[in-house]
């Protein structure tokens, strides 16, 4: 785990979002984020008592942002808005989606544009420190307006109205016993809080930044089973020249067939033909240029993602006196970054079930076993597994219909084109998952294949990782059921576990 990170509005990090996220990082306002803070709750205030319009402070909201508000009423109106839009329904968040969420709202909000005390980025970041996590229901957002259900769920748990998810059980408890148990009294949202907590990219971002994290894990992952595959289907390694990316202009292309020169640095297997004999399938063939467009994907993801980490997305915003009302609540740009990914996730695992495919198949595999079966026809081997493989890849390629496509008006037509980017992390993850379980197949029948083969042996880097996966994973001599092997080998990709222990012996 990192040290303490400072929060600043200006400075996190997609390595720092990391840590807090999914390490439990502590965090700590900095003393510039607290008095920028105050100078804009500052403005808020002096609006408030000279009862100037404006928008969600002296007004309502959306469609109803016609209608005045007295400066008397003006703090019921936040607490009202917090428990109006906490409207949303399925399944509780993951602690990590949720600990991104808060973090990246709290980081906004430092920025010291939003109006808001800074007792409230105090109280956010004490939820981060005593590891609370409120309890947010997946279904709502349509990722315009802010994530605005999502958000006020945060919001009312932070008043002491709503939930938090039990870390024993992860049931729902109550917000005021658990804040009490950790010393906390509830937050009474004061002018401007509560439309300041809810506007905002917080969900899409929080859902974008682990969603590349994972990615890249699952790159890695694939790019060692394209190695493993490549031997043990005796590929040709003429394929891998880095003359080839060179010409094409691509230094993707040429990053991805240097990492597989490297991992088969060594075979007896991949080797140089010495007879013709026709060219490989594309998933060898053409390995470095369909991975370098997943490299390409993930570039363009971070290049959305870095400048969102420290962006304010509330509405209005504080600039001295003076309330700014736009749209950088809007999550258009977060919403084709998460669908382009999920695009980009499905051709790792659309690439994998091919070669998957072609390993089990007795006249596609270069004189192998059907099925790699210990004895064929008694046994059926990796028949089923790649079946598991190709509905994945089926499961994969409809949730890659990109969810930021088709806009619903909400609000009446107020806001009348939204980015449905919530949906699209939602399915961006299920993506990443169905992916891990396709590619730690590959690994398993590769690894298979390969001890098939003996004695020829590998590269330095695909005999490594034969050597991590039989470390967790028994050698098929008999039929048995895979479930419980792809399951785990899908976690250790997952965790990076395997991917480091090739790494360790072969940097690639």
């Amino acid at each position: 785990m990192t040290g303490n990170v400072s929060i600043d509005g200006q400075s996190l990090s997609l390595e720092q979002f990391l840590a807090v996220a999914r390490e439990g990082a502590p965090v700590s306002l900095s003393p510039r984020a607290r008095a920028t803070a105050a100078e804009s709750r500052a403005a808020v205030e002096r609006a408030v008592a000279s009862q100037r319009a404006v928008y969600g402070v002296t007004t309502g909201f959306g469609g109803l942002s016609h209608h005045s508000i007295s400066p008397s009423k003006a703090r019921e109106l936040q607490q009202a808005l917090v428990r109006s839009h906490a409207s949303g329904t399925g399944p509780a968040l993951a602690p990590d989606v949720v600990r991104g969420l808060v973090l990246l709202r709290l980081n906004s909000l430092a920025a010291g544009r939003s109006g808001v005390r800074p007792e409230l980025l105090d109280r956010l970041a004490d939820l981060l420190n005593h590891r609370l996590v409120p309890w947010v229901p997946e279904q709502g957002s349509v990722g315009a307006s802010g994530d605005l259900a999502p958000l006020a769920h945060l919001a009312l748990a932070l008043s002491g109205e709503g939930s938090f998810v039990d870390p024993a059980s992860g049931a729902a408890r109550p917000a005021r016993e658990v804040l009490s148990a950790a010393g906390l009294s509830p937050l009474s949202y004061a002018e401007k809080e509560g439309v300041a907590l809810l506007n905002g990219t917080a969900l899409m971002a929080s859902y974008l930044a682990l969603a590349i994290a994972d990615a890249r894990e699952a790159l890695d992952a694939a790019t060692v089973a394209v190695a493993l595959s490549f031997d043990a289907l005796e590929g040709d390694p003429e394929a891998l020249d880095d003359r080839l990316g060179e010409i094409r202009h691509s230094p993707d292309q040429r990053a991805v067939a240097r990492a597989l020169r490297a991992l088969l640095e060594g075979t007896e297997l991949a080797t140089p033909r010495r007879a013709w004999a026709g060219q490989d399938a594309y998933t060898l063939r053409c390995a470095p240029q369909v991975l370098s467009a997943v490299r390409l994907a993930l570039r363009f993801a971070e290049g959305i993602l870095v400048p969102e980490l420290n962006a304010v997305t509330d509405n209005p915003v504080v600039f001295g006196d003076e309330f700014v009302n736009g749209g950088n609540f809007h999550g258009q740009p977060l919403a084709l970054a998460l669908d382009t990914l999920a695009l980009a996730v499905q051709y790792l695992a659309g690439f994998s079930e091919r070669r998957i495919a072609r390993l089990v198949n007795p006249h596609l595999n270069r004189g192998l076993p059907a099925f790699l079966a210990p004895e064929p026809g008694l046994s059926s081997g990796f028949m089923i597994p790649q079946y598991l493989a190709a509905a994945l890849v089926n499961e994969n390629a409809t949730l890659v219909h990109p969810a930021s496509a088709t806009s619903l008006p909400t609000s009446a037509d107020q806001e009348d084109f939204v980015s449905m980017g919530p949906w699209a992390g939602v399915k961006l993850g299920r993506v990443l998952a169905n992916t891990r379980k396709v590619v730690a197949v590959e690994w398993i029948v590769a690894g298979q294949a390969l001890e098939l083969r003996r004695p020829k042996k590998g590269g330095r880097g695909t005999e490594s990782a034969l050597t991590a996966l039989r470390s967790r994973v028994a050698t098929w001599t008999a039929d048995r059921s895979a479930s419980a092997d792809i399951e785990r080998v899908a976690g250790l990709l997952a965790s990076g576990t395997l991917v480091r222990e090739v790494r360790a012996t072969v940097p690639f």
